[in-house]
């Protein structure tokens, strides 16, 4: 009965094993999850960009441009 026990124990873990991801499938999850991240990081950028171009008021970019012309006369 034991050895019954044993060999229907190491099935079941060869089981367990097999039935994980392939390589192929495992390349293909880091691939996405590389690619989601890039993406997330490409937003973050696009928001703080589109943030700081919120915050600096008109008339200040526009004084900034028109000084070196008001100090050249």
């Amino acid at each position: 009965m034991k050895k019954v026990l044993s060999i229907v124990a190491a099935v079941a873990m060869l089981a367990i094993v097999a039935c994980g991801p392939s390589a192929e499938d495992k390349r293909k999850m880091e691939e996405k999850r590389t690619q989601d991240s890039i993406e997330a990081s490409q937003r973050t950028a696009d928001s703080l960009a589109a943030l700081e171009a919120s915050m600096m008021p008109a008339d200040t970019m526009a004084a900034d441009t028109m000084a070196p012309a008001e100090m050249a006369h």
